[in-house]
């Protein structure tokens, strides 16, 4: 089974685009969850930094907020080098 990538720096950029784009906008996490659809429990976690969460998620709180999704990755983010999951990738 392959290992999930989690890059804890990103997540936490994510999130708090996302808290602060919701706050911007006068948005309570209830009525994001009745916007998307996703649970209050799934949507604390994404703005604790806690959840992992997938591109469709992302999509429907953009979608949720008013807003194109770039917005959402409108963040100073410091490229690596090297992803630890092109490691296994490499040609051997």
């Amino acid at each position: 089974m392959a290992k999930q990538y989690r890059d804890q720096e990103f997540i936490d950029k994510i999130r708090a685009r996302i808290l602060e784009v919701r706050k911007a906008k006068g948005i309570v996490q209830e009525d994001l969850v009745d916007r998307t659809g996703l649970s209050l429990i799934q949507i604390g976690r994404i703005e604790r930094g806690t959840s992992n969460t997938s591109i469709s998620n992302l999509a429907a709180i953009a979608q949720a907020l008013e807003v194109h999704p770039k917005e959402l990755f409108d963040f100073d983010f410091k490229l690596k080098k090297h992803s630890p999951l092109r490691k296994d990738r490499r040609p051997k």
